[in-house]
């Protein structure tokens, strides 16, 4: 083969067209197969529960963990000129929509969890409009940065940028009103927060802009927080867990202060520690872990990373990490390469939308953080959220078609 063979043709612009990156495409798909294997494993109390059979969970994410596979390969074989903007602002507008339009849904179309309407029921399964809008919201982010922000020089006053970021402030504010407020769902605002603050930076922002943005983040976190009893339960929850710890290394006086008697039990993540814990170095083995038993409940969603340790031990963790942080850097190697700079800040925003999601999951469980209820990306079971990062990762591997990842950085 020759030395250019990562060029496969050129299109009708002339411009050249190479191999999607298909390293990133068997890493993903690698983390699909785990979720699907461990859908199975961790999925026996439930299934005992509602009395499903015994494959109800695997035989589903079986299905879409291979629509999953293919959709990415789909993807990965169209010019990217084709298909991203298509896909990315019809995203944006479409779920948009529907999320607007779920609390007026009759109750036969949606399904309610914990007094919110976050899902719309359809035949055979239930589609989370939130986990698509991501994708449109990352690419209507990046398509409009390209148009308004990143021309615009860093030195102008702070009166006059945040007039130029006003309308997206409003917009996240309408987006905030119906995931947080409607669906109650503060985790999903908190992950695309942190991308519309992430991808300012990129947009060539000031620092001024940052420092007001952060004071006015942490304001609003606090009200949405105040806003909601179940989010003080949860706040509560885990300072019952941690208040020692950060009490110890605190002045004496602050114990009077600070310390909270009588707190709720944090069950869930002394559960998941403990999971963690048992499964040691080397695991208990698949299919053998304990906090599957009752111990908690669906364990094959928020908490698979608990339940795959119990099972895997510290290196299936850490192998399990490794692929994801993998993932997250090829995806950054495809930003840093690619000239078009509506994929390149779309690139960046769903590495940010994975690595995100990752660790507020990861921290959650092993009680670093509050519990936000974020999927972990493409290993907890869900079709909305398997399909719709799948997506996410085909436009990934359409875009690496315009790189040629085979050249160096510093041969460009």
């Amino acid at each position: 083969m020759n030395s250019n063979k990562n060029t496969i043709k050129r299109n009708n612009s002339n411009k050249r067209i190479y191999e999607a990156d298909y390293v990133l495409f068997l890493l993903v798909s690698s983390l699909i197969i785990i979720s699907i294997i461990f859908s199975y494993s961790l999925s026996i109390y439930t299934v005992e529960y509602y009395g499903y059979n015994q494959f109800h969970f695997f035989i589903r994410q079986m299905f879409v963990g291979v629509m999953a596979i293919l959709i990415m390969w789909g993807f990965s074989l169209i010019d990217p000129d084709k298909i991203v903007n298509r896909v990315g602002m019809g995203f944006f507008i479409i779920f948009f929509i529907l999320m607007a339009l779920m609390p007026f849904l009759p109750s036969s179309m949606v399904t309610a969890s914990g007094g919110a309407n976050r899902w719309i029921r359809l035949p055979g399964f239930s589609l989370s409009p939130v986990e698509f809008f991501k994708i449109g919201f990352i690419y209507f982010l990046s398509w409009s940065f390209h148009r308004r922000l990143i021309e615009v020089p860093r030195k102008i006053g702070l009166k006059q940028e945040m007039l130029l970021l006003a309308p997206y402030f409003v917009a996240f504010l309408v987006v905030v009103f119906i995931i947080a407020f409607l669906q109650k769902d503060l985790g999903q605002v908190v992950l695309l927060g942190g991308i519309l603050f992430i991808l300012l930076i990129f947009a060539n922002r000031s620092y001024k802009v940052f420092v007001s943005l952060g004071v006015v983040g942490i304001i609003a976190f606090i009200g949405l927080i105040i806003a909601a009893p179940h989010r003080i339960q949860r706040i509560f929850s885990w300072w019952a867990m941690v208040q020692d710890k950060i009490l110890s290394i605190l002045p004496s006086w602050a114990d009077a202060y600070l310390r909270i008697d009588e707190l709720p039990e944090p069950y869930q993540v002394s559960h998941s520690l403990n999971a963690m814990h048992n499964g040691g170095i080397f695991g208990e083995g698949i299919g053998l872990g304990d906090i599957k038993l009752g111990f908690l409940s669906e364990v094959h969603t928020d908490f698979v990373l608990a339940g795959i340790t119990e099972e895997l031990g510290l290196l299936g963790l850490t192998f399990i990490t490794l692929i994801m942080f993998l993932i997250v850097f090829r995806i950054f190697r495809i930003s840093g390469r690619v000239e078009n700079k509506i994929y390149h800040l779309f690139t960046i925003g769903v590495a940010l939308m994975i690595i995100i999601a990752f660790l507020i999951n990861s921290y959650g469980i092993s009680g670093m953080i509050p519990i936000k209820g974020i999927a972990v990306p493409l290993l907890s079971y869900g079709g909305s959220s398997m399909l719709a990062m799948s997506i996410a990762i085909g436009l990934v591997l359409s875009i690496s078609k315009s790189v040629d990842l085979s050249k160096k950085v510093n041969q460009q």
